[in-house]
């Protein structure tokens, strides 16, 4: 496991992922991440054709994240049956910062660049200052089997613990398709039901409620939401994850009560929401447990 820290440092691994051809769209220069979002096929050298397979993993299906479910009166949309391509779900991940150039674990943490807050949901509303946040990167293995470079944007106290998981998470190869931040406009866009993205910050309440989320302190993570949906009544995030209310059949991103992914977080002192009594939300991890 190698941590840098420090712009510096990781302007350097940047460069290296460059240098094999996997540049990102519109990072040329930066220190310490891009300051703009990455779009799809980002990690995909140009003329390439994108590869439909690569081991078990497939190609995300052509509509994926654009068909706009309908919001009911409760404030969230309905349940749907999950669609047949997503029922097994194991997707190619498009990368969307370059990945490690010798396939290893690597991390970094660092004062949070303003053109990295500026793209985030952090404005001075929410109740961590940008201050107390910490930009890190961090290497994830993909549904594709490869390594691949990941993005949070963490409350200080937690930043080593999570460096700490995540590469005992490698390690143990547990597949994870994307890890990035959002930014406002994505967080308040209409649902598509289908997304699953790692994001440990975004200021926002806790769901139906109106007190802030831990994640708006940057002290929570939801792995994998797709194959770790929240489900309380009649309602399931993502909307299209109800092939995953089923958890006696382990499939291959799904956070198991004794697996990797729980046993990591527990070494830091985190709780698990798939142990929640009066709902489930097996995607979230949190410091306080809440």
């Amino acid at each position: 496991m190698t941590v840098l820290r420090g712009a510096a440092r990781v302007a350097g691994l940047l460069v290296a992922g460059v240098c094999l051809g996997y540049a990102l769209g519109g990072c040329s220069g930066a220190s310490g991440g891009s300051g703009l979002p990455a779009g799809p096929g980002a990690g995909q050298p140009s003329g390439t054709p994108a590869p439909t397979r690569i081991g078990e993993a497939t190609a995300a299906p052509r509509w994926l994240g654009t068909r706009v479910l309908p919001v009911g009166s409760s404030g969230f949309a309905a349940a749907q049956d999950t669609p047949p391509e997503l029922r097994n779900r194991s997707i190619i991940t498009v990368d969307d910062l370059p990945p490690p150039a010798d396939g290893r674990f690597h991390a970094t943490v660092e004062p949070v660049p303003a053109s990295v807050l500026a793209r985030s949901s952090w404005t001075k509303d929410c109740p961590v200052a940008a201050a107390d946040l910490r930009y890190v990167t961090v290497g994830f293995r993909g549904f594709d089997g490869r390594a691949h470079t990941g993005e949070l944007l963490v409350n200080v106290r937690a930043a080593d613990d999570l460096v700490k998981v995540f590469g005992q998470l490698f390690a143990a190869d547990f597949p994870i398709e994307r890890m990035r931040i959002s930014s406002v406009a994505e967080l308040n866009a209409p649902p598509t039901g289908d997304g699953n993205t790692i994001e440990v910050f975004a200021c926002r309440p806790v769901r139906g409620q109106k007190a802030w989320s831990q994640h708006a302190y940057g002290l929570a993570v939801d792995v994998n939401p797709f194959h770790n949906p929240y489900h309380k009544g009649q309602i399931v995030l993502p909307e299209l994850a109800t092939a995953y209310l089923g958890r006696a059949e382990a499939r291959p991103g799904m956070v198991q009560p004794a697996g990797p992914v729980v046993q990591a977080f527990a070494a830091i002192g985190w709780k698990w929401g798939g142990d929640y009594r009066s709902f489930k939300d097996y995607m979230h991890f949190s410091a306080t447990g809440g």
